[in-house]
């Protein structure tokens, strides 16, 4: 009797210590970058619901706000916030955040010029920064690098009123956190490359 109360003591206790031992597990959400406040030490995220690996998908509403690491050590790059959310080249639509709306906002556009298999090392992109607005020719060029895709087209005019910013892709970021809206650890996935040594 005393060894089968010593046996199930141990197995019931164990478990117990080391989850007590190892604390709070956190949690990790992935998301587009749609504005960062930098006296705020914040940034603004759309969240990639269906966490498929090249195919994230950013339509979840609202959007997440998180406080930066306080830690500069566990942060990367700094991310790069934009509103374009979606390039449609096939259906000739894009999405974007609208911030006034709260909301994404489907526009068409008509294209100018459109070149797939462009790589991040080809010259039409290589040091570049995206997006080009040319308010004078009412014209925008986008690259998708995921896709591969460089795109020139134009918008009614009234969208060339908005920030440059509108019609960029935010850097895609992977947080860590314990605590709702206050970042352990942040990955800018965009500006990281983990096989580089």
């Amino acid at each position: 009797m005393g060894k089968k109360f010593f046996w199930l003591a141990l197995l019931t206790i164990l478990p117990l210590t080391l989850i007590l031992g190892c604390g709070e597990l956190g949690k990790v959400d992935q998301g587009r970058v749609i504005s960062a406040d930098k006296a705020k030490k914040t940034i603004t995220i759309i969240k990639d619901i269906k966490h498929e690996l090249g195919k994230p998908v950013y339509d979840q509403l609202p959007p997440l706000v998180f406080v930066l690491p306080t830690d500069p050590a566990e942060m990367g790059p700094e991310p790069k916030a934009g509103k374009l959310m979606e390039l449609n080249h096939k259906a000739r639509e894009i999405v974007i955040f609208d911030d006034a709306a709260q909301n994404f906002k489907r526009i068409k556009y008509n294209p100018i010029d459109e070149k797939e298999g462009v790589g991040l090392r080809s010259p039409l992109v290589a040091g570049k920064k995206f997006p080009v607005v040319d308010r004078t020719k009412k014209a925008i060029t986008v690259y998708d690098k995921r896709k591969g895709l460089l795109t020139t087209f134009t918008l009614p005019e009234e969208y060339f009123a908005m920030p440059d910013n509108t019609f960029g892709f935010g850097d895609e970021v992977r947080i860590y956190y314990k605590q709702p809206g206050q970042a352990s650890r942040l990955m800018n996935i965009s500006e990281t490359d983990i096989f580089k040594k």
